[in-house]
């Protein structure tokens, strides 16, 4: 690991961001756990460093239930990172959560399958508290940002990750939203417990693109991937000002306790 930080602050989002931040270098980290999804780009935001990798590749080749997570998360920690934002799209399981909206959630549902989802398979055991998968403190500065670019956000909300590259089926869709959860995603996990295993505060930031297939009422057609993509391309930009409001802000400072060999 670098004695000095090469970046303060980490992003995993979509390809389009890192092309708007200052002096951008690429850097090749390499890792335990294979290649990241894509070279971390490194630039700056005002004063402060930030190293950004696209969750699906540079050319979003890889689909969520492929990506490299576990080299992802340990690239940052390795440059030195001490908070992570993690903006996404997603769906809306409730009426009032709206396409177009932001949801800064709370809490976290897994219905995915066979991903690596620890940094400890063994011999080395560790059981990680997860009760509150999302930082506090930079949630703060996730919502703040939001509001102050004027854009409608929830405060808290559960997002239930489920396995892709399918989207859901409408009884599972209405399942989800009968237990009271509000957005859906494919990435979510295992990005949040990785990072809290190495001791790094995350927090999302979910652009809702869609009311998902079976939200009662709604008459939604069934979503297709075409359409998400146009959706956060038009909504790109907006994505890109509350990001960059948030990386300006003062952020949490001092990593979270990390599992055994971080």
């Amino acid at each position: 690991m670098a004695e000095a930080p090469v970046a303060e602050v980490g992003v995993f989002g979509g390809s389009g961001f890192y092309r708007f931040l200052d002096d951008v270098t690429e850097v090749t980290v390499e890792t335990p756990h294979g290649p990241t999804s894509a070279p971390v780009a490194i630039g700056r935001v005002g004063e402060r460093r930030v190293a950004f990798i696209p969750r699906h590749g540079a050319h979003h080749e890889l689909p969520p239930h492929l990506l490299p997570y576990r080299a992802n998360v340990w690239a940052l920690h390795a440059l030195g990172v001490t908070n992570v934002f993690g903006p996404c799209a997603s769906g809306s399981l409730q009426p009032h959560v709206a396409p177009g909206s932001f949801v800064v959630p709370d809490q976290l549902v897994d219905r995915t399958s066979g991903r690596a989802d620890t940094f400890f398979d063994g011999p080395t055991v560790h059981h990680v508290a997860f009760a509150d998968p999302y930082d506090h403190d930079l949630r703060q500065v996730a919502l703040a940002a939001c509001r102050a670019e004027g854009v409608e956000v929830h405060d808290g909300g559960t997002v239930v990750v489920v396995q892709g590259p399918r989207f859901s089926t409408r009884a599972e869709s209405r399942w989800y939203g009968g237990q009271g959860w509000e957005v859906i995603n494919m990435t979510q996990h295992p990005e949040a417990v990785l990072c809290r295993e190495a001791g790094l505060r995350y927090a999302a930031i979910a652009l809702i693109t869609d009311f998902d297939a079976g939200l009662e009422g709604s008459g939604v057609p069934a979503v297709t991937q075409e359409e998400v993509f146009a959706f956060f391309e038009a909504n790109v930009d907006t994505v890109r000002r509350v990001l960059f409001r948030a990386l300006a802000a003062p952020l949490p400072t001092g990593r979270l306790e990390a599992g055994p060999g971080f």
